[in-house]
């Protein structure tokens, strides 16, 4: 006669809380790692590679979940590319109503006019395509988002 031994069930974490378990960074102390979980990224990229349309086409849900922000302030788009028209944006089911299209004007440069726009806090995203960011750029990046309690993204378009 055989016999079947039926080992009780162990609880299993799903695979992405098991890898939240772990310390963010070795050697943080655990009051760190929850000020840097609370404190949200004020600058993010998104690079895109690939046709024009396929880019459009992965950057709409992105823009659409933005404009429909619980924020009262307004989704600021600088110096988009010239396929980013207010049709595309209508077709892409964005709330036009909650968006700003910026372009720089005379000298000013699309980083001064995204800094501006951030320092301004009258957005609760500034999105922006200035190609890639260098270390100084960046950092005028945090410090205007910081100033006016907002967010960068900067989408890269390869």
């Amino acid at each position: 006669m055989q016999q079947f031994i039926h080992a009780p069930e162990q609880a299993q974490l799903p695979l992405f809380e098991a890898f939240l378990a772990q310390p963010i960074l070795p050697g943080l102390k655990a009051s760190e790692q929850a000020r840097k979980i609370s404190q949200p990224d004020l600058f993010s990229e998104l690079s895109l590679r690939g046709a024009a349309g396929h880019c459009q086409s992965l950057l709409a849900p992105v823009l659409r979940e933005l404009s429909e922000e619980d924020d009262a302030r307004w989704l600021t788009l600088i110096a988009p590319p010239a396929s980013l028209t207010q049709a595309w944006l209508r077709d892409a089911g964005l709330n036009r109503e909650r968006i700003l299209l910026l372009h720089p004007r005379g000298n000013q440069s699309p980083l001064q006019l995204t800094c501006e726009a951030l320092r301004l806090g009258r957005s609760h995203t500034v999105v922006s395509w200035l190609g890639s960011v260098n270390a100084s750029a960046r950092q005028l990046l945090l410090r205007s988002a910081s100033a006016g309690n907002a967010q960068s993204l900067n989408i890269r378009l390869g």
